[in-house]
């Protein structure tokens, strides 16, 4: 950012107007710099480009999000420092903020690394066997799978049963069978892949 910094000591934050503690990231540089990469805060709703500021009051990144993101052509990420950035960076440069979560860190470079990690792997090609994706944890198209394949009229029970069963990954094993004493479920080894699909569907890991 500091390349885009306008005065000799290339600084790229000052002091908040109004007093209060801290700095704050200035404007310019980050202007600059965005328009530097063509990617201002687009005016063209249908362009397939998103700037994101990654902030920890902005809308919480999830797996859903994380959909719609693949889908872009481009994104571009601005990773505050200190106090914030101006707030003219959210009304004019970018197109959304982003949060990673309930929670606030030095600077916004992990949060972004966090959802390029979660991004990419959506994309094909990126991940050498696509069906890893199909039945994950908080994978929202098989939670859609779910409640709409349900014969039932009120689906508020089965959405709850849903949630935990299908968008939360069953437990996975490999070899050896036994290590330690501890055994992989006969069932898993059994081959009979009927028995085996209704035991996963019947798992729902509990939250650490």
């Amino acid at each position: 950012m500091r390349d885009f910094a306008e005065d000799k000591h290339k600084k790229t934050d000052d002091t908040p107007y109004g007093g209060g503690p801290g700095m704050v990231m200035k404007p310019e540089p980050v202007y600059k710099a965005l328009k530097s990469v063509k990617s201002l805060k687009s005016k063209v709703h249908k362009v397939k480009k998103k700037t994101i500021l990654l902030s920890p009051r902005g809308r919480q990144f999830d797996q859903r999000m994380a959909e719609k993101l693949s889908k872009m052509k481009e994104i571009t990420f601005v990773c505050g420092r200190y106090e914030g950035v101006d707030q003219r960076v959210v009304d004019y440069m970018v197109d959304e903020e982003v949060s990673v979560g309930p929670y606030v860190l030095a600077g916004g470079e992990l949060g972004a690394l966090v959802i390029i990690e979660a991004v990419s792997r959506l994309i094909p090609g990126v991940l050498g066997n696509e069906e890893s994706l199909e039945e994950e944890t908080h994978n929202t198209a098989s939670l859609h799978h779910c409640i709409t394949a349900s014969p039932i009229v009120d689906k508020s029970d089965e959405v709850m049963r849903c949630s935990s069963d299908v968008v939360k990954e069953y437990p996975q094993y490999t070899k050896p069978a036994e290590f330690m004493g501890w055994k992989v479920p006969e069932i898993l080894l059994s081959g009979n892949h009927g028995e085996i699909k209704k035991w996963r569907r019947n798992q729902n890991p509990e939250p650490n």
